[in-house]
């Protein structure tokens, strides 16, 4: 049943609804990739929130139509302030596009998930609209694609290099990461009539000025160089040698701040904020939203992002992971924001709420689910740290990693009495569980993860080992899969001891730079010997500000410039990706032959040696089957 509340509960997304209020002019227009969900998941919906409770005139135009006559970029007309451009929660390039380049059919923040309502490349797509369409009103842009695009990057999809947004686009400024707390400053700024010309000292934007101006002073930052964008084209290693200093800048406490030549231009990435207090980030999950989608999209099927959210609570920001593949660091930050329980209890109180709830949470988690509050012991230290992991390639002595926290909140909210089930949905990182490599963790861990495996998994639990290869999960920044191997003797301990059967379910990915033909197949090979089919697999992606997409591009590693084997082909990414599936009657020949290539003839039986007596049973299954139905349809007749 859907929830009967007047429209003006939503943020206005019509020139009527605008009107509705009273309003004649708008102080900021939002332009969104994505349909406007008001639910603290959705970004537009943050900072339209976050625009209004400073109070200002705000209003949203989702997936705005950039192929007609442009009028839904007009409707709202010329805010007084600025307009701000998200591309939506994903980069529209994987929103679009799977690994290998083929067009998706669908788009899951869109209505009826389907595909076509947003632009390749929607941040500069939108702004050299509205640069077109009024030249002198300022263009914020902000989200995931401006902020993993800011610098020199390379794009998997058209296999370039790529200037900073800002120059493609050429919006007036970009907000990168979780963009709150230079929102409200750049709002506070310009209500007391300071130049939007003169927003260049505020943390965590970036823009561009004439190569000639003179930088602006601030005696608290000190400026970092990067190789200049023509350099980068030129050559791969100095394009790689950028991303170490991007990567630490971007997550150091008292960070540099970024300068990069781009043509007669420079660009200027002033340093982050620290990371959100609990305060601030309970301010932000606070504020009134409606937690559904607007009832505008009633009559064109659900969001399945939305569907998927729309009755978990997410509790902190920011991984400490570092994973190579993963851009969750490089916008949300390495350190951990964690909300109030307070906070939490009350959104779940609301969820609780809501007229189709029935009893079930789908996630109370975060990026990674078990690092809640999770943080350095001596600030002190974490504040001249420039490790782009606290986890790799050991846990950080410094970390409190205590689980304590997590499992009382996990059992306050089991004691709801609105709440039947409340599921953990999002990954755990399962070698914070480990007493082999997380040796700080005390019996916090064994307690967590029996809560975890007696209250919290829908059926069975994901989790994401990545590789079997100590040298791959070496390049992934990735634990030895050793440590698997005790996680999952521990997991099916506490399964056993409570009698449940829940199974465990490993994430890999195949052609990460530093995976050979051979690794994935003792990776096959050792994981068929623990028992498991692989389901949960995938291509590895270039995706814009990762360790492993520079590998990809340049060959060599950022941090020791030294080569990395990749696979970029799409026969040796092929090949590589097959041996997930050497279960497949059609992959055997392939498989086999691939085997003997790479001289591992030892492998061929353990992974192929019992599929022909399979095979032959199944031919001999079907011609039974077909055998009684011809003697049915001669009976009856």
């Amino acid at each position: 049943m859907k929830e009967q509340r007047p429209v003006t509960d939503w943020l206005p997304i019509t020139r009527k609804e605008v009107e509705m209020r009273g309003w004649d002019e708008l102080d900021v227009v939002i332009i969104s990739g994505d349909a406007y969900v008001d639910h603290p998941a959705f970004g537009s919906a943050v900072i339209g929130r976050i625009i209004e409770e400073e109070g200002f005139r705000v209003a949203i135009v989702p997936q705005p139509n950039w192929q007609d006559d442009l009028r839904d970029f007009k409707k709202m007309g010329k805010p007084r302030l600025f307009f701000g451009v998200t591309s939506g929660c994903m980069d529209p390039m994987v929103n679009h596009y799977t690994a290998g380049k083929r067009k998706r059919s669908t788009d899951a923040y869109t209505p009826g998930g389907q595909a076509g309502f947003r632009p390749d490349y929607a941040t500069s797509v939108y702004t050299k609209i509205l640069k077109d369409l009024y030249p002198d009103t300022p263009v914020i842009i902000g989200g995931i694609e401006a902020s993993l695009r800011r610098v020199t990057h390379y794009d998997y999809w058209s296999d370039r290099l790529f200037p900073s947004v800002l120059k493609d686009s050429g919006a007036d400024l970009l907000v990168y990461g979780m963009g709150e707390n230079p929102l409200r400053e750049i709002l506070r700024l310009l209500d007391r009539g300071v130049p939007f010309s003169s927003l260049n000292t505020i943390k965590q934007t970036a823009y561009l000025q004439d190569g000639k101006e003179s930088l602006v002073v601030n005696k608290n930052w000190e400026s970092l160089h990067l190789n200049s964008h023509e350099k980068c084209q030129r050559d791969k290693v100095a394009f790689a040698s950028n991303f170490k200093h991007i990567e630490q800048e971007s997550n150091k406490v008292n960070a540099r701040r970024l300068l990069q030549k781009v043509g007669d231009q420079l660009l200027v990435v002033n340093p982050p904020y620290p990371p959100m207090s609990e305060q601030e980030i309970d301010r932000s999950f606070d504020l009134p939203y409606t937690r559904i989608p607007h009832p505008k999209y009633n009559k064109r099927g659900s969001i399945p992002a939305y569907e998927m959210i729309r009755f978990s609570v997410n509790m902190h920001r920011g991984c400490f992971g570092g994973c190579s593949f993963c851009t969750i660091s490089a916008h949300q930050g390495k350190f951990i924001a964690s909300r109030s329980e307070e906070s939490i209890l009350k959104e779940v109180d609301q969820v609780a709420e809501m007229s189709d709830f029935k009893g079930y949470i789908s996630d109370l988690g975060g990026p990674s689910a078990n690092m809640y509050r999770m943080k350095g012991k001596v600030q002190s230290i974490c504040d001249r740290c420039v490790s782009p992991s606290c986890i790799h390639p050991v846990v950080c002595s410094n970390l409190d990693t205590s689980h304590k926290p997590m499992t009382e909140l996990y059992r306050k909210v089991d004691s709801h009495p609105k709440v039947k089930k409340a599921f953990v949905g999002s990954g755990i990182r399962y070698d914070l569980l480990v007493d082999e490599y997380n040796k700080g963790g005390g019996d916090s861990m064994d307690e967590y993860l029996e809560q975890v495996v007696c209250r919290h998994i829908s059926g069975r639990l994901k989790v994401a080992p990545e590789h079997t290869s100590d040298n791959t999960l070496k390049v992934m920044r990735k634990p030895s899969f050793k440590h698997f191997h005790a996680f999952k003797k521990k997991y099916d301990h506490f399964n056993q001891k409570h009698g449940l059967d829940q199974p465990l379910i490993p994430y890999f990915i195949s052609s990460h730079p530093g995976c050979q033909e051979e690794d994935m197949a003792n990776l096959a090979a050792e994981t068929k010997d623990m028992g498991f089919r692989l389901e949960q697999v995938q291509d590895f992606t270039p995706t814009p500000m990762t360790v492993a997409t520079i590998i990809y591009y340049t060959g060599v590693h950022p941090y020791t410039l030294k080569p990395v084997y990749t696979a970029r082909s799409k026969r040796e990414k092929k090949n590589q990706h097959l041996f997930f599936f050497c279960y497949k009657p059609e992959n055997w020949s392939v498989i086999r032959s691939k085997l003997k290539a790479i001289g591992r003839e030892d492998l061929v039986d353990k992974l192929l040696g019992d599929k022909k007596r399979k095979q032959k049973q199944d031919i001999l299954r079907d011609k039974r089957s077909r055998r009684k139905k011809a003697y049915r349809r001669k009976k009856r007749k």
